[in-house]
């Protein structure tokens, strides 16, 4: 015999099949003040993973073009994680990262790709496309954020998200000339 509780439980999952909406967490964000605090933490984490991540991607990649890029980018990131940091002291919150579950994913498809291609040009063909992921996923991040920040008035925040809106399109831009001057005409 099911008692309240679990026919509830029940209830809840058979609703969430037939309507295909899926249920909030207990402690769901319910303003955009929450949303945007919440996935300042994602992009947080996702920034310090990219730190620890871009010197791998640095030592695996020959073309010199490409080496420049990724280490002007690991500085930029360094400074991305201030502006995050600097983002959370005017909310008057402390920089907490909470694990980007889409970030680890562009990372490991990343390692994956170095291990799965030998070095020289292929394997420099694949770590731009696997930055490119991450810039593609960042400029979207930094978008949505962005235009939260704008919303809820955060001026503060919305300065150092645009700037660095503006790096992480720079970066896919550079690594598009990069990719299409020379690389994957060696690899091919």
């Amino acid at each position: 015999m099911e008692t309240k509780k679990t026919a509830k439980k029940t209830a809840s999952k058979t609703v969430t099949k037939k309507t295909g909406k899926t249920p909030a967490k207990k402690d769901a964000a319910k303003q955009l003040k929450d949303l945007f605090e919440d996935s300042l933490k994602d992009i947080y984490w996702a920034e310090k993973a990219l730190v620890k991540a871009l010197p791998k991607m640095h030592k695996n990649a020959t073309d010199k073009k490409l080496k420049t890029a990724i280490e002007k980018h690991f500085n930029e990131t360094q400074v991305h994680v201030k502006r995050l940091e600097e983002c959370f002291a005017s909310l008057g919150k402390k920089a907490q990262a909470k694990k980007c579950d889409a970030m680890q994913g562009l990372l490991d498809e990343g390692k994956s790709i170095m291990e799965e291609t030998e070095p020289g040009a292929v394997r420099d063909a694949g770590i731009i496309a696997a930055a490119q992921k991450v810039e593609h996923y960042e400029i979207a991040t930094y978008g949505s954020l962005a235009a939260y920040a704008k919303v809820l008035k955060e001026k503060e925040c919305l300065n150092n998200l645009l700037a660095t809106l503006s790096e992480e399109k720079k970066c896919d831009a550079l690594l598009t000339k990069i990719a299409d001057t020379a690389i994957n005409s060696k690899a091919k």
